[in-house]
């Protein structure tokens, strides 16, 4: 692979290889470290098989000369030739029948030499001509004593075994060699090797396009992430990442933590908005009767400055409370908004109706309430929800009107209810009147607050895995009852979803 080359107007650089990877993307960099291990892979192993066989074929050749030295030595250990059986007038005799007798093997070589001079050789052929090579006659024409070792000739390396041939009554001295030439001999082994190798090239080239497939469809995932990214703006936050059929892997893993982290922060964006658009939609009203009266205000009239300061005054107590209520139903989409605690219901409704009669001057009780219910819920979030309900219920009712809280529960919900005798909800409205900002219509309609108290209520049957009915008041046995009235009901779990499973 050729590197890149970046030109500049004062010189000309060569990019770094491993740069070039880096900049290709992860699949190029995939393909090559698969590349680099198998190619390393099979280079090992084929230097190693390639070295075994060379040893194995090294030790052949060895055990080959000295069993061919230990036929030479039974073949004239009598003394007689076996021709015809008579004793062995000469070495040079020896030396003829020795090599007669003896086949010599593909890449072996027989040579007999008397008195350091070539005499007698194999009739196979041989890569080079070793009777005619003198460096070879003067290292084994003439030993003393038997010699293994080794020659580089012009075929390349000899093996061979040099031993004295001597005969009682000749003078004349004789030498017997056995030699192999273990390059041809080994070319097996390099043949073994060069096979390997170009299988180790196919076996690499599949092995490249092998890694191509399996790296674009593992790196899918993350292709997908970075698209979803690019897909993702300040105005839609809905893109999400396709999850694969398998996602049981690291991969799947990622992808829906990314699904997951992308859904909250399109929840937070979403919350974010809401809570700006709310509070641009319900400040707008209590600014601008300020800004109206403080641009008309007399600040020679006393009185006139007393009566705007006082109204100035209640309508930043009024956005205040929004704020307030805003935040609330901004924390409520957070997880932490509910801390769960085992809590007696009896005591929570004993609590909540104490700090209730204070609210407004109605005839506040608590009726039906469990002996024993221990729930698991944030007692204070839920006392907030009542509160804001014994509130609406106040803001429905005159004096003399009866509100009272009660509780019911099964093996599996707790329902905490507020019940009174006002206006009550007509059927129309039952749904609107959680949503933010929304008021009963008609007699059910009331001029102040911003009409989030019944969404906060909302919130908190939610966060707690439940929700708010409405229904009339009548039926409640509620005695002295002046009008249709509401029961409000919050609907919580008994037991958190976590301990439910």
């Amino acid at each position: 692979m050729t590197a890149p080359t970046t030109v500049t107007t004062a010189d000309h650089s060569v990019a770094h290889p491993v740069g070039f990877l880096r900049a290709r993307g992860a699949r190029v960099r995939i393909v090559a470290w698969v590349l680099l291990l198998v190619l390393g892979s099979l280079a090992v192993v084929t230097v190693v098989t390639w070295q075994l066989l060379i040893r194995a074929t090294d030790a052949r050749m060895d055990t080959a000369l000295r069993t061919e030295i230990e036929e030479f030595t039974a073949l004239t250990a009598s003394g007689r030739s076996p021709t015809d059986g008579a004793p062995f007038a000469s070495v040079d005799q020896v030396l003829q029948t020795a090599i007669t007798y003896n086949l010599a093997r593909p890449n072996e070589k027989f040579l007999g030499y008397l008195d350091g001079v070539f005499r007698y050789q194999s009739r196979q052929q041989s890569p080079v001509l070793l009777a005619g090579d003198p460096g070879f006659a003067r290292l084994a024409g003439s030993v003393p004593a038997p010699v293994e070792a080794r020659y580089e000739s012009a075929a390349g390396e000899v093996r061979y075994i040099a031993v004295p041939v001597t005969l009682a009554g000749d003078p004349a001295r004789g030498v017997i060699v056995v030699a192999y030439f273990a390059d041809q001999e080994r070319s097996a082994a390099d043949d073994a090797a060069l096979l390997m190798v170009a299988a180790g090239a196919a076996t690499a080239v599949l092995a490249a396009v092998a890694a191509w497939l399996v790296a674009g469809r593992i790196l899918r995932p993350v292709r997908d992430v970075a698209d979803t990214a690019r897909a993702i703006t300040e105005t839609d936050l809905s893109a999400r990442i396709h999850a694969g059929a398998d996602t049981r892997d690291e991969l799947g893993a990622l992808v829906r933590a990314v699904n997951a982290m992308l859904d909250r922060v399109e929840d937070g964006a979403r919350a974010q908005r809401r809570f700006v658009d709310d509070a641009g939609h319900e400040l707008r009203t209590p600014i601008t009767i300020v800004r109206g009266h403080l641009e008309v205000v007399d600040v020679d009239d006393p009185a006139d400055v007393r009566a705007t300061v006082g109204l100035v005054d209640d309508e930043l107590e009024r956005m205040n409370r929004i704020v307030s209520d805003l935040l609330v139903l901004a924390k409520a989409e957070q997880p932490e908004f509910v801390r769960r605690a085992p809590t007696e219901v009896p005591a929570l409704l004993e609590e909540t109706l104490r700090k209730a009669s204070g609210l407004a001057d109605r005839q506040w009780a608590l009726v039906g309430a469990p002996e024993a219910v221990l729930a698991d819920l944030d007692a204070q979030r839920v006392t907030q929800a009542l509160l804001v309900l014994a509130d609406n219920a106040a803001h429905h009712t005159v004096p003399g009107d009866r509100i009272v809280l009660g509780a019911a529960a099964d093996d599996a919900t707790l329902r905490l209810r507020v019940a009174d005798t006002g206006t009550g909800v007509p059927a129309a409205d039952r749904e609107r009147i959680f949503a933010r900002f929304a008021r009963g219509s008609g007699a059910a309609r009331r001029s102040d607050g911003a009409g989030l108290g019944l969404a906060i209520a909302g919130a908190i049957a939610g966060a707690h895995g439940g929700h708010v009915e409405v229904s009339d008041g009548v039926g409640t046995g509620l005695p002295g009852q002046s009008g249709p009235g509401a029961t409000f009901t919050l609907v919580l779990p008994l037991r958190a979803e976590s301990e439910v499973r």
